[in-house]
């Protein structure tokens, strides 16, 4: 890349991290008011609910993070065959530093055994970086900025398993909704979750934060999981668990559910669950760096 380009780039992905930080999407934003509609009014869940709606506007007036904990910060990228993807990372790690001193990013990043802060949301293992060629002629980016509160909340299931069932789509749904159950009013809730079915502990839980890429209004393909889909919302939503767990009829914002192929050995059940400060946002870029198009 020239000089130009890199500054470019820069530029632009500083910008995606402070509209990803500070701006809530808009299929978020309309799950949000949903649930808004649907709560009554003086409860516990409308009062949660309604103080969420005050948080969104003013992260967006004020251009300052919807949350505290900016979380981890994960980097989905597809670029054309044959681009600097190394050039990419050192630029998007240079915008990293750039986004904490403004303030679009809390210091967030620790030294998992000293505790040391690093200062500017660099480390090893964050950014976490995901790669994808393909044959089009753009680079896309899709950001997605994942709270601990949340993160801690996400659980793999293995299957069968006595309290849930065996290895069928019952015992997949047991298992989702277990973790919602477990999860009550911690992890921020309303939330939305991320299900990867079968695949290994590791790709199984990549698969499922992956879909949360997905619009929370879409529908699956797979006529299978998109039932599957639409069920737990509705069972999750009539548990009565709620907002931040207050009580309520809105207790998930959506469910989003792949699978992947496993061992005959091995049946895991992954769940990525997700606050309602859903923060992604993805922009495409031209070839001198500049963005064409927001996502979402």
């Amino acid at each position: 890349m020239s000089t130009s380009t890199t500054t470019a780039l820069q530029a632009s992905l500083v910008e995606l991290i402070r509209v990803s930080s500070t701006v809530l999407p808009r299929d978020v934003i309309t799950a949000v008011d949903a649930g808004r509609k649907v709560e009554e009014v003086g409860t516990n869940a409308a009062y949660a609910l309604d103080v969420i709606d005050c948080n969104i506007g003013l992260a967006k007036t004020k251009s300052q993070p919807l949350c505290q904990d900016t979380g981890s910060i994960l980097v989905y990228v597809h670029t054309p065959v044959g681009y600097d993807q190394i050039e990419f990372e050192e630029t998007f790690i240079e915008a990293v530093k750039e986004a904490t001193t403004k303030g679009y990013l809390r210091q967030n990043s620790v030294d998992s055994i000293t505790g040391k802060n690093s200062g500017n949301n660099v480390g090893p293992g964050t950014p976490d970086f995901h790669f994808h060629q393909w044959r089009k002629d753009h680079v896309e980016v899709k950001l997605m900025l994942k709270g601990g509160g949340c993160e801690n909340v996400g659980v793999t299931y293995t299957l069968p398993n006595p309290k849930f069932g065996g290895r069928d789509l019952k015992g997949v749904e047991n298992a989702i909704l277990d973790c919602v159950l477990q999860a009550q009013g911690h992890g921020c809730g309303p939330g939305i979750l991320g299900v990867g079915i079968g695949g290994d502990r590791v790709s199984g839980m990549a698969w499922g934060k992956h879909q949360l890429l997905r619009l929370l209004d879409d529908t699956n393909p797979d006529p299978v999981l998109a039932e599957l889909e639409k069920s737990i919302v509705a069972k999750a939503n009539q548990s009565g668990i709620g907002p931040m767990g207050f009580g309520g009829k809105t207790t998930l914002l959506g469910c989003k559910v792949g699978k992947l192929n496993r061992v005959p050995a091995s049946f895991f059940v992954s769940i990525s669950y997700m606050c309602w400060a859903f923060r992604r946002q993805g922009v495409n870029l031209a070839a001198d760096g500049s963005i064409t198009r927001w996502i979402y």
